[in-house]
């Protein structure tokens, strides 16, 4: 689930679909509050299959680049007991310009996006989705 892209849209807050998804590509389709669909483009960056995965949002040219300077997220699996799997979640997200002065709102931002994340995986992995 967390190493395919395509599953995406049944974890991850926000992800309306994911769009032309290959192992080390993607586009997801985000749902704004306004209504109106926001793509953002996804390239892998590390993959130690089945302990962890990386990848960056491609910032250049899109209308996230105005606001951040890195955006990156890491996935780690490790065994906890015999039928456990502790998931660890880091996003980096580097704001640029004026934004890095409201760098406590993206950590918060960040924060409950990765908690929202866990509980979709978790929900998916129990069977609750």
């Amino acid at each position: 689930m967390v190493s395919d892209p395509r599953q995406l849209p049944r974890w991850w807050p926000g992800v309306a679909r994911v769009e032309e998804a290959t192992p080390a590509a993607w586009t997801k389709v985000l749902s704004a509050r306004s209504g109106r669909a926001v793509r953002a483009d996804f390239t892998r960056t590390a993959a130690e299959r089945p302990r962890r995965i990386a990848w960056r949002q491609e910032l250049l040219g899109s209308p996230f680049e105005r606001i951040l300077s890195e955006a990156r997220t890491e996935i780690r699996l490790e065994p906890d007991g015999d039928a456990s799997t502790r998931v660890e979640l880091e996003l980096v997200e580097t704001p640029r310009g004026i934004n890095r002065f409201g760098g406590f709102l993206f950590r918060a931002a960040a924060r409950r996006r990765a908690g929202e994340a866990l509980a979709g995986l978790a929900a998916l992995v129990e069977g609750r989705d």
